[in-house]
């Protein structure tokens, strides 16, 4: 599939007399590239049914945590880093289950977590 496409992308323009350096890639011509280069990890998720589409959700789930620590300036200590990811994690996790948040903090309070990890304490 992907041999093919060199065949499809359109001519390279050429550099004009005098000009110094590489002419620019066209987008077409980077992105052909960068899958050509990675197209095992790219088509992954084509082969193995556990390997996702995208990362997003892994994007996602740091990305609150950098808002957490730009707002506030830092975590004060690590145990409070720690505790933000657990209730954090916690919260995904019942959400990935299809549980409310709001229910997930309350089964959380009256200790009815239906989750077994979450029931060890530290």
């Amino acid at each position: 599939m992907i041999a093919r496409g060199d065949k499809e992308l359109p001519e390279i323009p050429p550099k004009p007399k005098g000009q110094r350096g590489k002419m620019a890639k066209s987008d077409v011509h980077n992105l052909w590239e960068r899958l050509k280069k990675y197209e095992t990890a790219v088509l992954l998720f084509a082969k193995d049914s556990y390997v996702p589409f995208t990362n997003n959700r892994a994007e996602r789930d740091l990305r609150m945590a950098k808002v957490k620590q730009k707002i506030s300036g830092c975590f004060r200590r690590q145990r409070y880093a720690h505790a933000y990811c657990r209730i954090s994690s916690y919260l995904q996790t019942m959400a990935n289950k299809g549980v409310n948040p709001l229910v997930a903090i309350r089964l959380a309070l009256v200790d009815e977590i239906p989750c077994a990890d979450f029931n060890r304490g530290e």
